[in-house]
């Protein structure tokens, strides 16, 4: 795509199947690098990534030739795949079905990473449930409550 040039940057955020505390602190690093790799060779660029034992937080910079649900898609299927392979968890590792993504300018770019950044410290204050609720008011998303939290079946 010879003279296109784009400026793009997604918050994503996607939840453990049923919301379960599942990614256990000590394999967060690993995760994580894996993921980034998920995201490089799909030749995006992953600014910043941070995770809490139920749900993850990526800071894309997407260009116009991938579709967001495909890159979010891949990293999901790749890296339940990788942690089901690992055995970190007891029975089967799944993401919840969706996730929420949120686009920003250059110049919010340092509040959004110092954000992602500090999630252990903004869950001392509030729940997932509660963030990721407040992140679809602020962007104004609709959402049907009853489908935005799957409960664990």
């Amino acid at each position: 795509m010879a003279n296109t040039y784009t400026q793009i940057y997604i918050h994503a955020v996607f939840a453990v199947e049923g919301r379960q505390s599942l990614i256990a602190r000590e394999h967060n690093d690993e995760l994580q690098k894996y993921i980034t790799g998920i995201v490089t060779n799909k030749d995006q660029k992953l600014i910043a990534i941070n995770n809490m034992p139920d749900h993850f937080h990526l800071l894309i910079g997407l260009k116009p030739t991938m579709c967001l649900s495909d890159l979010v898609a891949a990293v999901k299927a790749s890296s339940s795949g990788f942690i089901n392979d690992k055995g970190w968890v007891k029975g089967r590792f799944g993401w919840q079905e969706g996730f929420g993504a949120f686009s920003y300018s250059h110049s919010q770019l340092s509040t959004v990473i110092r954000y992602i950044q500090n999630q252990e410290a903004h869950h001392r204050r509030r729940t997932f449930q509660q963030e990721y609720l407040a992140l679809l008011e602020r962007f104004k998303v609709p959402y049907d409550q009853r489908y935005v939290f799957k409960p664990v079946e």
